[in-house]
């Protein structure tokens, strides 16, 4: 049995029977299915990377046919984004604490807010850039730090 594995818009669908596509010429298609259609246009030809992009009814989708190698990159645990561990963070430039959002004990995510830094009249937010949980907050709020500074340790 051919594999049927497609990805919609970074949604997992199994292929079902039955639909039915009709090009009108290179770019745009008729899509019958269970009785209705759907009018459609190619916007992005990937097929060698088994992509395509549409437009239907406009509303674009993203469509990857999955392979053989996708199964395999996802065997082997390829597929999941590496995510680093903190250990510190570090003033990446002179300035003054104006506000920290975390705890000590609390678990940090990717995009998690950290601290706010002011330098040279602008406030600038620190997020977390992997995963980690604060051990130890060495800085006060109000604080002046200097560039390389350990602000916060993560265990």
């Amino acid at each position: 049995m051919a594999n049927r594995n497609w990805n919609f818009d970074g949604k997992e669908v199994i292929g079902t029977e039955g639909a039915v596509v009709e090009w009108d010429d290179h770019s745009f298609f008729k899509l019958t299915y269970k009785g209705q259609t759907f009018h459609g246009e190619l916007l992005h030809d990937g097929s060698e990377d088994n992509e395509l992009r549409i437009k239907i009814n406009h509303r674009v989708f993203h469509i990857k046919k999955k392979g053989e190698l996708d199964e395999l990159i996802a065997a082997l645990g390829l597929d999941k984004p590496k995510v680093r561990k903190l250990k510190e963070l570090q003033a990446p430039m002179p300035g003054r604490i104006v506000q920290i959002a975390v705890q000590v004990g609390q678990e940090l995510h990717p995009g998690d807010e950290i601290l706010s830094l002011e330098a040279m009249k602008m406030e600038n937010v620190l997020k977390a850039e992997g995963t980690g949980k604060v051990k130890a907050i060495l800085v006060a709020g109000e604080q002046v730090v200097d560039k390389g500074t350990v602000l916060i340790e993560f265990e």
